[in-house]
């Protein structure tokens, strides 16, 4: 089952006691913090959990699955995560 945005602020209506209004906002206000640091090229680093890091990925060749020509697609950037050495001993108990 996958986690949504509904499910966190519910969550964290049960768990703080906040109003559903208020989980909803505090959960927008970190996601949108997040946002901004990687826009601007910072990584997140959330202990105990893992980091995302904005890489840049360069130019490369690449194919148009429809037609099967070649092309070079442009260098972009990427949001990368690596989890950390506690979540990752906590996924493997499972």
């Amino acid at each position: 089952m996958t986690l949504t945005k509904a499910k966190i602020a519910e969550t964290i209506q049960d768990q703080i006691g906040l109003p559903m209004e208020k989980s909803v906002e505090l959960l927008e206000t970190l996601l949108e913090i997040m946002k901004k640091s990687l826009e601007e090229g910072d990584d997140v680093l959330i202990s105990g959990f893992g980091k995302f890091c904005v890489k840049q990925k360069s130019e490369r060749k690449g194919r148009n699955p429809a037609t099967g020509d070649d092309l070079i697609l442009p260098p972009r950037k990427i949001v990368s995560f690596k989890c950390s050495s506690v979540l990752r001993n906590r996924i493997d108990k499972q």
